[in-house]
């Protein structure tokens, strides 16, 4: 029996997340899926409210969440409401999808860091919203960056260094 846990999170189109993710010490798996909205069994073509997330699969042993949430702080612009590069509206929000109190308190903490940290020009507009059920994407979404690989992404790592 493991003790990998699971985070939840979204940063923009899922797709430059996940391939940033994937590789990431600690991390067992990422999938690509619908989180937050307003139906059940979403599709790309059909996901109101959802935002475009990742499911982090990592070993608690090996990484943190908070050691995931400083990556994720790293690799998209949190201070934009409903925007990454030139993929605009809800789907494409910045949002921390918490599970517990823990994790809950962790993430406002990181949030206050990275504003404390004035790397970036605004505040954080990341949303802390309560866990809500994680809808796997459609297959031609995992991994996509590893089957296109250059295909479309506005993620990379914007910080070297750490916020923690």
């Amino acid at each position: 029996m493991s003790n990998y846990k699971k985070a939840y999170i979204a940063g923009g189109c899922f797709w430059g997340m996940e391939d940033l993710f994937r590789v990431r010490p600690g991390v067992i798996d990422t999938e690509v899926g619908y989180q937050g909205g307003q139906n059940d069994n979403p599709t790309y073509k059909n996901h109101p409210g959802h935002a475009e997330g990742i499911e982090i699969t990592y070993d608690p042993n090996v990484t943190s969440f908070k050691g995931l949430l400083d990556f994720f702080f790293r690799i998209h612009n949190p201070t934009t409401i409903d925007r990454q590069g030139n993929d605009i509206g809800s789907s494409y929000r910045s949002a921390i999808f918490y599970q517990n109190e823990e994790e809950k308190a962790e993430a406002k903490q990181m949030i206050k860091i990275v504003n404390d940290s004035k790397k970036w020009d605004g505040k954080v507009a990341t949303t802390l919203e309560p866990f809500a059920p994680f809808w796997k994407a459609e297959p031609e979404h995992q991994d996509y960056l590893v089957k296109k690989p250059n295909g479309y992404t506005c993620h990379f790592l914007r910080f070297e260094d750490s916020f923690i």
